[in-house]
């Protein structure tokens, strides 16, 4: 199975970080990894530490592998700093910024309203979550679906939105207004230990 659909709060406590949108963190309860030998003292090798690295970014944006070392070789190709290209393209993808907007409460359910036509990208329909948005791309929530009880609560819930977004919560609609730099990406990862993973 490609995606992951166990329980999320094991999944962190294996990386040791709140990667999921829960209500509760699991590591308050448990601060130490799932399993018979949770609590016993584990050696880390190198390996290792860059793998659990490399799994942490992946299980935060909830891609599969495939995905995930696709985006890296593109990345790779760019110009600039591979890591930092590898996070800006995670951020960019459509379900991301969906969820970054503040129209969806968590990655999984951005994903889900994506996938089932929920939203207009340039004002036509657009079902592909894993789509990367350029500057000034315009996302709108249909008319049909601005009533949904998930994107209601979502919207209700809004703290905040990322400088390099722009939302409207009350007409539905947000704007893409840059590529975010480094300091604009808020994820719990060091990216040079994914390009030392992949790049051994």
């Amino acid at each position: 199975m490609a995606r992951y659909t166990g329980p999320r709060g094991r999944r962190d406590r294996r990386a040791g970080v709140m990667l999921s949108s829960m209500r509760k963190n699991p590591l308050e309860k448990k601060p130490y990894p799932p399993g018979e030998h949770g609590r016993g003292r584990q050696r880390q090798t190198e390996y290792g530490m860059r793998l659990l690295e490399k799994q942490k970014a992946r299980w935060f944006y909830g891609v599969s592998e495939k995905q995930f070392r696709k985006a890296y070789d593109r990345a790779s190709r760019m110009q600039g700093v591979t890591g930092e290209n590898l996070l800006r393209l995670m951020e960019l993808r459509m379900d991301n910024v969906v969820y970054r907007m503040g129209f969806a409460t968590s990655r999984p359910q951005a994903r889900q309203l994506v996938v089932h036509g929920h939203f207009f990208l340039n004002g036509r329909k657009h079902n592909i979550p894993s789509a990367i948005l350029k500057p000034n791309d315009v996302l709108t929530v249909k008319e049909k679906s601005r009533q949904l009880e998930p994107v209601v609560n979502a919207v209700e819930q809004v703290v905040s939105v990322p400088a390099w977004l722009e939302a409207d919560h009350e007409n539905f609609t947000g704007r893409l207004l840059h590529s975010p730099a480094r300091d604009e990406i808020e994820v719990p990862v060091e990216e040079q230990l994914i390009i030392e993973f992949y790049s051994r």
